[in-house]
């Protein structure tokens, strides 16, 4: 039977890894993301179905859950940070994106994908962050919406177990990727500083894990699973 699976955030960084490793191993993959184009590029090289995809957008994503009948597999990539700012100097609008696009993006779309994944008895992985079991000097808003998608994660194992769908919590820590520049508003520079002179994991990295995770048994739940370059011992 053909595998269908849906990758969210599918166009950069780890979610277009995964989409290309999952395609690789014969799943038909969806590569959502805001970037159409750019998901129609990475679609047309894996053979996979390019979606427009805002996950903080209800009526994106029902349009989403529209296109498919079956989901075996939903990877909820999408995600993000907005500066690196104390609690006391906290941007209410970047808190509300950082819930509007980890917590509530992984919601509406589970949601939708709900019938789709029961029918397959499918699998769930999450994206979550190492800074979703600790927090750090100015990450106060990244880290309460990771902490909360680790809640929301566990919930969802518990609740689904009967259901035989399985739910994976994957927490990279420093990856290199867009998302330094993502945070400080495209300022390459302090990006840079982030991973300069570091060891650090690749979205491939990443990517691969999601693929060992994606081609376990059915029998077989890895509940969370995290993962640092060597040299990062601290979150």
């Amino acid at each position: 039977m053909n595998k269908i699976a849906v990758v969210t955030g599918g166009s950069a960084g780890i979610g277009e890894a995964a989409a290309r490793a999952l395609a690789a191993d014969g799943w038909t993959v969806y590569v959502a993301a805001r970037r159409l184009e750019r998901c129609e590029e990475i679609a047309k090289e894996i053979g996979g179905v390019a979606v427009e995809l805002d996950v903080t957008s209800q009526e994106s994503v029902d349009k989403l859950a529209a296109q498919l009948d079956r989901v075996d597999l939903l990877v909820n990539n999408a995600g993000g940070a907005k500066n690196l700012d104390y609690l006391r100097d906290a941007s209410e609008e970047d808190w509300n994106w950082m819930y509007q696009t980890n917590v509530y993006g992984t919601v509406r779309v589970t949601k939708a994908l709900y019938p789709h994944l029961k029918k397959a008895e499918g699998l769930v992985i999450n994206i979550g962050s190492v800074a979703g079991t600790d927090a750090y000097k100015g990450g106060s808003g990244y880290n309460a919406a990771k902490f909360g998608l680790r809640g929301l994660t566990r919930a969802l194992r518990r609740e689904e177990a009967e259901n035989s769908i399985r739910v994976t919590e994957i927490d990279p820590g420093r990856v290199k990727t867009d998302f330094a520049a993502n945070r400080f508003g495209g300022d390459e520079a302090r990006a840079a500083e982030v991973y300069e002179g570091k060891l650090n994991l690749t979205a491939e990295d990443i990517a691969e894990t999601i693929r060992w995770v994606a081609s376990l048994p059915k029998h077989v739940n890895v509940d969370t699973l995290s993962i640092m370059p060597t040299d990062q011992a601290e979150r």
